[in-house]
Protein backbone atom coordinates (compact mmCIF):
# COMPACT_ATOMS: atom_id res chain seq x y z
CA UNK A 1 0.00 0.00 0.00
CA UNK A 2 1.18 3.33 -0.61
CA UNK A 3 0.82 6.50 1.24
CA UNK A 4 0.40 9.53 -0.03
CA UNK A 5 1.35 13.03 1.81
CA UNK A 6 -1.62 15.09 2.94
CA UNK A 7 -2.07 18.97 2.75
CA UNK A 8 -4.41 18.49 6.10
CA UNK A 9 -4.61 22.05 7.77
CA UNK A 10 -3.05 21.18 10.59
CA UNK A 11 -0.01 23.90 11.75
CA UNK A 12 1.24 25.48 14.62
CA UNK A 13 -0.21 29.22 15.47
CA UNK A 14 1.35 31.15 18.43
CA UNK A 15 -1.48 32.12 21.32
CA UNK A 16 -0.47 35.80 21.43
CA UNK A 17 -0.90 36.11 17.58
CA UNK A 18 -4.11 35.05 16.44
CA UNK A 19 -4.22 38.34 13.65
CA UNK A 20 -4.12 35.80 10.94
CA UNK A 21 -5.77 33.07 12.87
CA UNK A 22 -7.90 30.99 9.81
CA UNK A 23 -5.38 32.26 7.26
CA UNK A 24 -3.55 28.88 7.22
CA UNK A 25 -7.04 27.22 6.42
CA UNK A 26 -8.08 30.09 3.87
CA UNK A 27 -4.87 29.19 2.16
CA UNK A 28 -5.84 25.41 1.92
CA UNK A 29 -8.75 26.84 0.47
CA UNK A 30 -7.50 28.89 -2.33
CA UNK A 31 -5.13 25.94 -3.02
CA UNK A 32 -8.49 23.67 -3.79
CA UNK A 33 -9.77 26.67 -5.94
CA UNK A 34 -7.06 26.93 -8.22
CA UNK A 35 -6.99 22.96 -7.80
CA UNK A 36 -10.85 23.31 -9.17
CA UNK A 37 -10.26 25.72 -11.44
CA UNK A 38 -7.27 24.03 -13.27
CA UNK A 39 -9.51 20.59 -13.29
CA UNK A 40 -12.34 22.61 -15.01
CA UNK A 41 -14.88 21.53 -11.72
CA UNK A 42 -15.70 24.72 -10.67
CA UNK A 43 -14.81 28.93 -10.79
CA UNK A 44 -14.55 30.18 -7.08
CA UNK A 45 -12.79 32.92 -5.59
CA UNK A 46 -11.72 34.56 -2.73
CA UNK A 47 -13.16 38.06 -2.53
CA UNK A 48 -11.73 40.87 -2.27
CA UNK A 49 -12.31 43.60 0.84
CA UNK A 50 -13.39 46.88 -0.02
CA UNK A 51 -10.57 49.01 1.39
CA UNK A 52 -10.58 52.92 1.89
CA UNK A 53 -6.87 54.15 1.42
CA UNK A 54 -6.82 57.32 3.43
CA UNK A 55 -2.66 58.12 4.11
CA UNK A 56 0.31 56.59 1.71
CA UNK A 57 4.08 57.23 2.60
CA UNK A 58 6.48 57.95 -0.23
CA UNK A 59 9.47 57.13 0.99
CA UNK A 60 10.90 56.55 -2.93
CA UNK A 61 9.00 56.65 -5.79
CA UNK A 62 8.99 52.52 -6.36
CA UNK A 63 8.36 52.29 -2.57
CA UNK A 64 4.71 53.66 -2.24
CA UNK A 65 3.63 52.86 1.45
CA UNK A 66 -0.24 52.47 2.59
CA UNK A 67 -0.29 53.37 6.31
CA UNK A 68 -3.63 54.15 7.02
CA UNK A 69 -6.95 52.16 5.60
CA UNK A 70 -10.20 51.42 6.53
CA UNK A 71 -12.73 49.27 5.37
CA UNK A 72 -15.83 50.86 3.33
CA UNK A 73 -18.42 48.24 4.30
CA UNK A 74 -18.62 45.30 6.27
CA UNK A 75 -17.14 42.24 4.41
CA UNK A 76 -19.78 39.47 3.50
CA UNK A 77 -18.40 36.46 3.06
CA UNK A 78 -14.89 34.93 1.60
CA UNK A 79 -16.21 33.10 -1.10
CA UNK A 80 -18.31 32.89 -4.10
CA UNK A 81 -18.18 31.68 -7.45
CA UNK A 82 -19.91 28.27 -9.72
CA UNK A 83 -20.42 24.38 -9.66
CA UNK A 84 -22.27 22.75 -12.16
CA UNK A 85 -24.49 26.05 -12.76
CA UNK A 86 -25.41 27.07 -9.20
CA UNK A 87 -23.97 29.73 -7.62
CA UNK A 88 -22.37 29.13 -4.50
CA UNK A 89 -21.55 31.69 -1.61
CA UNK A 90 -19.44 30.74 1.68
CA UNK A 91 -17.56 32.10 4.51
CA UNK A 92 -14.67 30.18 6.00
CA UNK A 93 -14.38 29.75 10.10
CA UNK A 94 -12.43 28.30 12.23
CA UNK A 95 -12.95 26.66 15.94
CA UNK A 96 -10.36 26.54 18.67
CA UNK A 97 -12.88 24.14 20.65
CA UNK A 98 -12.82 20.49 20.40
CA UNK A 99 -16.66 20.71 21.25
CA UNK A 100 -18.37 23.92 19.96
CA UNK A 101 -17.87 26.44 17.09
CA UNK A 102 -18.85 29.48 18.72
CA UNK A 103 -21.82 31.47 17.02
CA UNK A 104 -20.21 35.00 17.73
CA UNK A 105 -17.14 34.17 14.85
CA UNK A 106 -20.55 34.61 12.86
CA UNK A 107 -21.13 38.15 12.00
CA UNK A 108 -25.36 39.54 11.57
CA UNK A 109 -24.48 40.74 7.94
CA UNK A 110 -22.58 37.77 7.43
CA UNK A 111 -25.70 35.78 8.16
CA UNK A 112 -28.19 38.13 7.01
CA UNK A 113 -25.87 37.61 3.30
CA UNK A 114 -26.15 33.92 3.40
CA UNK A 115 -29.43 33.71 4.13
CA UNK A 116 -30.51 36.14 0.80
CA UNK A 117 -28.03 33.62 -1.24
CA UNK A 118 -30.19 30.76 -0.09
CA UNK A 119 -33.36 32.95 -0.73
CA UNK A 120 -32.67 33.66 -4.12
CA UNK A 121 -31.67 30.13 -5.31
CA UNK A 122 -27.86 29.83 -3.84
CA UNK A 123 -26.05 27.46 -2.06
CA UNK A 124 -24.75 29.36 0.89
CA UNK A 125 -22.82 27.87 3.44
CA UNK A 126 -20.26 27.52 5.99
CA UNK A 127 -16.55 25.78 6.12
CA UNK A 128 -15.96 24.77 9.78
CA UNK A 129 -12.20 23.93 10.23
CA UNK A 130 -12.11 22.53 14.10
CA UNK A 131 -8.23 22.57 14.45
CA UNK A 132 -7.90 20.54 17.98
CA UNK A 133 -9.63 17.50 16.15
CA UNK A 134 -8.15 18.29 12.35
CA UNK A 135 -11.48 18.36 10.96
CA UNK A 136 -13.30 20.39 8.27
CA UNK A 137 -17.10 20.28 8.42
CA UNK A 138 -19.62 22.07 5.76
CA UNK A 139 -22.75 24.01 7.48
CA UNK A 140 -25.47 24.96 5.50
CA UNK A 141 -27.69 28.07 5.61
CA UNK A 142 -30.68 26.54 7.06
CA UNK A 143 -29.21 24.98 10.20
CA UNK A 144 -27.29 27.66 10.96
CA UNK A 145 -30.28 29.98 10.78
CA UNK A 146 -31.76 27.84 13.16
CA UNK A 147 -28.47 27.78 15.23
CA UNK A 148 -28.40 31.43 15.08
CA UNK A 149 -32.61 31.69 16.17
CA UNK A 150 -31.26 29.40 19.36
CA UNK A 151 -28.57 31.66 20.34
CA UNK A 152 -30.92 34.35 21.05
CA UNK A 153 -32.74 32.57 23.37
CA UNK A 154 -29.84 30.55 25.25
CA UNK A 155 -26.88 28.87 24.31
CA UNK A 156 -24.65 30.41 21.78
CA UNK A 157 -22.50 27.68 20.02
CA UNK A 158 -23.05 24.90 17.54
CA UNK A 159 -22.10 22.03 19.44
CA UNK A 160 -19.23 19.75 17.63
CA UNK A 161 -21.95 16.52 17.08
CA UNK A 162 -25.08 18.84 15.99
CA UNK A 163 -22.24 20.42 12.90
CA UNK A 164 -21.69 16.62 12.32
CA UNK A 165 -25.48 15.85 12.67
CA UNK A 166 -26.63 18.68 10.16
CA UNK A 167 -23.83 19.29 8.17
CA UNK A 168 -21.26 17.62 6.05
CA UNK A 169 -17.37 16.25 7.16
CA UNK A 170 -15.20 16.97 4.30
CA UNK A 171 -12.24 15.29 3.00
CA UNK A 172 -8.84 16.60 3.16
CA UNK A 173 -6.02 15.44 1.69
CA UNK A 174 -2.96 16.26 -1.27
CA UNK A 175 -5.48 17.55 -4.09
CA UNK A 176 -7.11 18.97 -3.60
CA UNK A 177 -5.97 19.67 0.45
CA UNK A 178 -9.72 20.60 1.07
CA UNK A 179 -11.62 18.72 -1.18
CA UNK A 180 -15.26 20.20 -0.42
CA UNK A 181 -17.07 19.80 -3.36
CA UNK A 182 -17.82 16.65 -2.80
CA UNK A 183 -20.13 18.12 0.51
CA UNK A 184 -21.22 20.80 -1.80
CA UNK A 185 -22.28 18.04 -3.84
CA UNK A 186 -24.24 16.59 -1.32
CA UNK A 187 -25.73 19.67 0.29
CA UNK A 188 -27.11 20.20 -3.26
CA UNK A 189 -28.83 17.16 -3.47
CA UNK A 190 -30.84 17.87 -0.17
CA UNK A 191 -32.02 21.29 -1.48
CA UNK A 192 -33.32 19.77 -4.07
CA UNK A 193 -35.50 17.10 -2.90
Amino acid sequence: MIKYPTRKPNYVESKRDTRNRGMAFEALVDESNRHYLAHDKAVIHKKPTPVQIVGVDYPSRSQAKITEAYYRTPSTTDYNGIYKGRYIDFDVKESQSMTSFPLKNVHAHQLTHLKNVHAHGGVAFLLIYFRKRDTVHLLGCEPLATYAERAKKGRKSITYDEIVKDGYTVKCGFRPPVDYLKAVEAYIETLED
